[in-house]
C-alpha cells in the first residue's frame, strides 16, 4: 500500500523527514478493524508529532526518541471496513466509518481498535466525515473541562481555525451565547456558524471590552494568564487548548502557573487531554446528522502532500479543516 513514512523530525516538506512510500498492509488483531481509508485530517497535533516540537512530545506515545516510534503519521481519518478481528462484533466489512487513531492515517490502510470508530455521518462525504473527530477536542473542552451550560456566556479564542469553528457550532449547539475571536478576514464566517458576537482583534482587545464569560475556551494561548482570569465571571472557568511556550516545554509553565493560580481565586483553571472514544463520535455524529454542526473544510490535498498540508496547519493561519484526499489518489492501487 501507499503510505507516508515519517523517518525523523523536521520541516514537514522535507523528503528526509516524510516520504511517499510502498510498505506493507497491516493486519488487524482480534480487537481490531482494518479501514481502507478514503481520507484522513492534517491538524496541528499531526504537525507537532512530526516535527518532534515542542520536545515533551518526544517522550509521548506520539513520539519517540531518538526517532519517531510511529512509522506512518496521521490521526483523524474516515473510511470503509476493509476487515474485522475474531472478537469485533459491532463492525462489519463494508461499514462506512470515521475516528481518531494514534497514528497510521496518512496511508491507504489503517489498523486500528473497534472501539474507536463509529458509523460515519450518513449527510457527510468521506473527506468531510475526516475532518470531524477533530469537533471532540471542542466538545470535551466545553462540555467536560469548562462545564458550559445553556445559558452561559463563553469566548472562544481563535474561532476560525480546525477546532474553532468546531467550538463555536458545539457551544450554540449546547445552548450557550457565544463570542468569538478571530482576523478580520473571518469574521463573516465565523458569524455565519452562529456566533452572537464577532470580535476581529486586529481592531478590538477582547479583554479591553469590559464583558464578563462564565468560559473561556483558548485555543491561541497568546495572551497572559492574568489576562484571561479578567474576563471570567467571579466563578468562571478558562480552558486553555493551545501550543505556545516554545520549543522545549511548550504549554507545560502555562499549565502549572494555571494551576497555581487557581488555588488563590474561585476562577478556576481546567486544563485536559483529548481522549478518543466511540460515544464521542457518536455524539458527534448525532448533532452533524441533525444540521447543527458542519465541518469547515478549507484545503484539500493528495496523499504525496502531506508534507506541503502540515506546512501549512503548522503556520498557524487556517480557515477551518485541512483534509487529504487518499482514493482516487493517481497510481493508487485497487483496493
Amino acid at each position: 500500500m501507499n503510505a507516508i513514512v515519517h523517518r525523523q523530525y523536521g520541516a514537514p516538506e522535507d523528503p528526509e523527514v516524510l516520504a511517499f512510500e510502498t510498505i506493507e498492509r497491516p493486519v488487524p488483531g482480534d480487537d481490531e478493524v482494518l479501514v481502507r481509508v478514503h481520507a484522513a485530517g492534517a491538524s496541528v497535533g499531526d504537525h507537532h508529532v512530526v516535527t518532534g516540537k515542542p520536545y515533551l512530545i518526544r517522550l509521548s506515545p506520539f513520539g519517540g526518541l531518538p526517532r519517531p516510534r510511529n512509522r506512518v503519521p496521521g490521526a483523524a481519518m474516515a473510511g470503509r471496513v476493509e476487515a474485522v478481528g475474531a472478537k469485533v462484533t459491532a463492525l462489519r466489512v463494508g461499514d462506512e466509518v470515521f475516528g481518531q487513531a494514534m497514528s497510521g492515517a496518512f496511508a491507504e490502510y489503517l489498523v486500528m481498535p473497534a472501539k474507536l470508530l463509529a458509523p460515519k455521518p450518513s449527510n457527510l462525504s468521506f473527506e468531510e466525515a475526516a475532518a470531524v473527530p477533530w469537533a471532540a477536542t471542542a466538545l470535551q473542552g466545553l462540555r467536560d473541562a469548562g462545564g458550559l451550560k445553556a445559558g452561559q456566556k463563553v469566548l472562544i479564542n481563535g474561532a476560525s481555525g480546525g477546532v474553532g469553528t468546531w467550538a463555536v457550532q458545539i457551544a450554540k449547539a449546547l445552548g450557550a451565547e457565544v463570542t468569538a475571536v478571530c482576523s478580520s478576514r473571518n469574521v463573516e464566517r465565523v458569524r455565519a456558524l452562529g456566533a452572537d458576537d464577532v470580535i476581529d482583534y486586529t481592531a478590538q482587545d477582547f479583554v479591553a471590552g469590559g464583558s464578563r464569560f462564565d468560559v473561556m475556551l483558548d485555543l491561541v494561548g497568546n495572551r497572559s494568564l492574568a489576562d484571561c482570569r479578567s474576563v471570567l465571571t467571579p466563578r468562571g472557568v478558562y480552558v486553555p487548548c493551545s501550543g505556545g511556550g516554545g520549543d522545549w516545554i511548550g504549554p507545560f509553565v502555562r499549565i502549572v502557573g494555571g494551576l497555581l493560580s487557581s488555588l488563590f481565586t474561585s476562577r478556576r483553571f481546567k486544563t485536559f487531554i483529548m481522549t478518543p472514544n466511540r460515544n464521542d463520535l457518536l455524539s458527534l455524529k448525532e448533532l452533524v446528522e441533525a444540521g447543527k454542526a458542519r465541518p469547515v473544510i478549507e484545503r484539500r490535498y493528495a496523499l504525496r502532500e502531506v508534507g506541503e498540508a502540515l506546512r501549512h496547519v503548522g503556520e498557524g493561519r487556517a480557515q477551518g479543516q485541512t483534509v487529504i484526499r487518499i482514493v482516487g489518489e493517481p497510481g493508487a492501487p485497487t483496493p
